[in-house]
């Protein structure tokens, strides 16, 4: 499953694949017109593998579509209220705003990381600080969103668990994130989980303002199955499981 295209100034794409000799993948990506230049980027996990973890997903990327203008510690709480019948999920989620921020905030293991052009190789700038628990069964107290400045080129990674974490170094930063996306997956991509990778460029507010590849609703959700991907208009997920662990 590849996707991609632009909202506003944002360039984006995700690669993901279902678990080898899985059907569903319960790995999502959703990318949303916050409203007012925003972007919001969200990558889900959904606990194990198979149909119910592409359900807890989906779940969460509903309400995400739904309430995207809210705070991202809003939209992690309001993921657990609707979640709370399902298995659960990892969900990181990232905001480009309108000024050359970047605000970002996870709960489970699905990493974020801003990767930037440096003498030699590309170099990790920042890293999303995430917290432990699983979205619909287990939440931590204290949410708190960080913010960090973005430039334009810099590339915004997120990773669910089925990717190994060591793949920074190998990025080419002059290669569309369609192509980007593509190379992650398929050198670190684990054969033991689901996997999905996203990637966002910031090319600065005036490059680009409309959507590009055919994506033309403000709302894109990224659905992956083993024989190619499907796209609806208001749900995204994604499949594997938290620090802690949750009851299947």
């Amino acid at each position: 499953m590849r996707e991609d295209g632009y909202i506003g100034a944002v360039e984006w794409a995700v690669a993901g694949r279902a678990l080898p000799g899985q059907r569903v993948s319960g790995d999502r990506s959703v990318i949303l017109d916050a409203g007012g230049g925003s972007v919001l980027f969200a990558v889900l996990d959904g606990l194990g593998h198979g149909s119910a973890a592409a359900d807890a997903s989906d779940r969460a990327a509903q309400v995400l579509s739904e309430n995207r203008a809210e705070p991202l510690d809003v939209l992690i709480v309001l993921c657990h209220r609707a979640m709370s019948d399902t298995r659960g999920a990892a969900v990181s989620l990232a905001l480009f705003d309108t000024g050359e921020r970047l605000h970002w905030l996870g709960v489970g293991n699905v990493e974020s990381r801003i990767v930037a052009a440096a003498p030699g190789k590309p170099a990790v700038r920042a890293t999303a600080l995430l917290t432990g628990g699983i979205v619909g069964y287990l939440l931590p107290p204290n949410l708190q969103s960080q913010v960090v400045p973005v430039r334009p080129g810099d590339l915004l990674l997120m990773s669910t668990d089925g990717i190994t974490s060591d793949f920074s170094d190998g990025i080419d930063l002059a290669k569309p994130t369609s192509e980007i996306t593509a190379d992650i997956l398929a050198k670190y991509a684990k054969d033991t989980d689901d996997a999905l990778v996203l990637a966002a460029r910031h090319r600065g507010h005036s490059s680009h303002s409309t959507l590009a590849h055919g994506v033309t609703s403000a709302t894109h959700t990224v659905s992956s199955t083993l024989h190619g991907a499907t796209s609806t208009p208001h749900s995204g997920v994604s499949s594997s499981p938290g620090p802690t662990g949750k009851p299947a």
